[in-house]
């Protein structure tokens, strides 16, 4: 049995004049200790589907259908009071910027052993042992010392390492990490998504990375889902999917990055944006910018269809691998 298994969800905001979706029945699965990407532009649904992993939209967001277990427990069902016992203790999440997850009128000790406290029969003693423990194994120095200070003394990077200590305080089963390192250098960010991977497998720990960079992915995740417009377009093992993607707008994703361009030439991109929510056209919504859409691309949504190793949703999967073969012979 998979540790989270994910089941049509959809993903509503009620406005003043209509009820748009940002989710459209997306399902996939996780297993225990299995490293999962999500990834495409902003807007995609990316974090979105985090938050509703966590049980932690607010109105005007709200799930419409569908179901999310949990080690078989439907998370979609749970209570307020119910769900604070399993946020933190069985499911954690990294979120963007550490500055906005740290309250920065409490010191780190203060942070880390309440959240100890409140979840574990210990005493302040024993919390602040554990919490050292924790410091230490994402190698931050002097860890005594950090728990006295506040967030705004620490460097980004530390305070990130901070937050990925907070996570696992409570030994997670799983970790949602959306974008864990936007907030850093470039420099850095590669330590802590090293530092992430490394306390993961050696923890057993499931990840869900959620990030726009399939440079990361490729290291990180050992399966990756992309998504657009709310909806899943291609899935698969991330291998198959860096090496031979199925969809256009995977293909279009790895054109971009830039050790795909040669130096001196401009950067590749997809042509338009991504759709808003109350425009998403009839269809296949990446038809728009996609090189290959034909009426039937614009008139009929395409189903995920098993394609190979990887699931795929485009009605011209076979005219795309074909070109991409004629190219590759060329």
């Amino acid at each position: 049995m998979s540790m989270l298994s994910v089941r049509d969800l959809t993903v509503k905001f009620a406005m003043r004049d209509q009820n748009v979706t940002a989710l459209d029945n997306i399902s996939f699965d996780l297993g225990e200790g299995e490293r999962l990407g999500i990834v495409g532009e902003s807007g995609a649904g990316k974090s979105i589907t985090g938050f509703a992993l966590m049980n932690l939209l607010s109105r005007p967001g709200y799930i419409d259908n569908g179901s999310i277990l949990f080690e078989g427990e439907d998370i979609v069902q749970k209570s307020e009071s119910q769900m604070r016992k399993i946020r933190g203790d069985r499911i954690a999440m990294i979120f963007q910027d550490p500055m906005v997850t740290l309250n920065p009128v409490l010191t780190i000790g203060q942070q880390m052993i309440e959240t100890l406290m409140a979840h574990r029969k210990l005493s302040k003693a024993e919390a602040e042992q554990i919490a050292i423990v924790k410091l230490r194994e994402v190698y931050i120095p002097s860890p005594q010392e950090r728990l006295r200070q506040y967030p705004h003394e620490l460097s980004g990077g530390m305070r990130q390492r901070i937050i990925i200590a907070i996570a696992l305080l409570l030994d997670p089963d799983l970790i949602i990490a959306d974008e864990p390192t936007t907030a850093l250098d470039v420099t850095i960010q590669a330590d802590i998504m090293e530092l992430l991977l490394e306390l993961c497998q050696s923890n057993k720990v499931g990840l869900i990375l959620i990030t726009h960079d399939l440079g990361v992915v490729s290291q990180m995740a050992e399966r990756t889902l992309v998504m657009y417009a709310g909806r899943i377009i291609e899935s698969g093992p991330t291998r198959e999917i860096i090496n031979d993607p199925q969809h256009p707008y995977t293909q279009g994703l790895i054109n971009a990055l830039p050790q795909q361009t040669l130096p001196g030439h401009k950067l590749k991109q997809i042509p338009g944006s991504m759709p808003s929510l109350t425009t998403i056209p009839e269809g296949c919504p990446f038809s728009p910018r996609c090189q290959y859409a034909t009426d039937k691309c614009r008139r009929i949504r395409p189903e995920i269809v098993k394609y190979g190793p990887a699931e795929v949703a485009c009605h011209e999967v076979n005219r795309l691998h074909e070109t991409q073969s004629e190219e590759q012979s060329a």
